[in-house]
């Protein structure tokens, strides 16, 4: 069957390759954990998304291969339908939507209890991105465990089920760290980035009541700044008014949510945050930027102000959960919205050098996503 894949440490190796089509009996990763008897899977694939991790991988900037092997299928955003279940699994059956979590547990503690999105471990395995193959072909295999039924009157938003996940972790993660003030109400939050986080961040916010400023660079109007706006948000081009200005004209934000990709706007956030406010970073940003900033002002600000930096990413079969959960809730709010994020359909695996295009060239791209199926 087929496949895209790269091959590790080598800039722009995409290509397509065949591969054994798996079985019920297989087992895709034993390097790292093996499915118990009868709680196989076995998954069509019918949408797969990509996002700049996927052309990071491409461009060899990290990413390793399986052991024993040259290549990585890449991929890991899935959403596909059961073809077939072990006589252990009830929890799905043949036809079921599913979308599958990425990382695969490790041998730290919190690997052990379920929390292998916060692995302690240096080596992580994560599908499609390093160590095990992902979900860029036309069949997969895997435990049950780490599958998340999507209900059929989401199937058309199924492929934004992990991104949804990173938001839903991040967001909890936030409101739990802040259950040490006993008492957080926020009312304002700025979500930097108007990616296809950053809008389904705002989303979720919106949702939990929030004020909600969705803040980029790119002056509106435009499709994501309309997104941002119907989801009941107030988009905000940060080539008009400065994150400053923002904060003195509509008040310092109680969280700010970091999804732009971009390390200086990392720092910048902390100058803004108020009082007892929670910062959440979900950027991952390579290579090497200084940045200037009033440290010791930061230093004074935070510590007297009670302010927290919480850091996210990766999601458990939990996060999946809730990533669902608001994207259901976010249909009945805002119906047909979160459907505008889904930009760039690939039609077909063959068509692999045209998604990495899309997520090279195009910065009007707001989701590349291949229809497998």
């Amino acid at each position: 069957m087929k496949a895209v894949a790269v091959l590790p440490g080598n800039p722009n190796s995409v290509h397509l390759r065949d591969i054994p089509q798996p079985q019920l009996a297989d087992q895709p990763h034993p390097h790292v954990c093996r499915i118990p008897e009868g709680r196989a899977v076995l998954v069509k694939v019918l949408q797969v998304g990509v996002d700049a991790t996927d052309r990071e991988i491409n461009e060899a900037l990290y990413g390793n291969a399986p052991p024993g092997g040259t290549h990585l299928v890449i991929g890991h955003e899935s959403f596909g339908q059961v073809v077939e279940v072990g006589s252990k699994v009830t929890e799905l059956k043949a036809g079921d939507y599913v979308s599958c979590t990425v990382r695969r547990p490790g041998g730290s503690l919190f690997d052990v209890i379920g929390r292998n999105d916060i692995t302690s471990e240096e080596t992580y395995y994560e599908r499609g991105i390093n160590l095990c193959h992902g979900y860029m072909t036309e069949y997969f295999v895997d435990d049950a465990e780490y599958m998340v039924k999507v209900p059929v009157q989401l199937k058309h938003l199924g492929v934004l089920s992990e991104p949804a996940s990173v938001c839903a972790k991040a967001i909890e993660q936030a409101y739990l760290a802040q259950q040490r003030l006993q008492v957080w109400n926020p009312k304002r939050a700025f979500v930097m980035g108007s990616g296809q986080i950053g809008l389904l961040a705002t989303m979720m916010l919106r949702l939990r009541g929030l004020e909600v400023y969705t803040l980029a660079t790119k002056p509106g109007p435009h499709r994501k700044s309309e997104i941002a706006e119907a989801y009941g948000a107030t988009y905000v081009s940060m080539k008009q008014t400065s994150l400053h200005d923002l904060a003195k004209k509509v008040g310092r934000p109680d969280i700010i949510f970091e999804a732009t990709g971009n390390a200086e706007a990392c720092f910048r956030a902390m100058e803004v945050l108020n009082l007892n406010g929670a910062l959440v970073w979900t950027s991952i940003t390579g290579g090497s930027h200084k940045v200037e900033i009033d440290a010791a002002k930061i230093n004074l600000e935070w510590v007297l102000g009670n302010k927290l930096l919480v850091s996210s990413v990766n999601g458990n079969r939990h996060h999946f959960e809730l990533g669902i959960q608001a994207l259901s809730h976010g249909e009945m709010m805002f119906p047909g919205v979160t459907q505008r994020i889904l930009t760039n359909p690939v039609p077909g695996l063959d068509n692999y050098q045209e998604m990495m295009r899309l997520l090279v060239e195009d910065k009007e791209a707001l989701k590349v996503f291949v229809n497998v199926a």
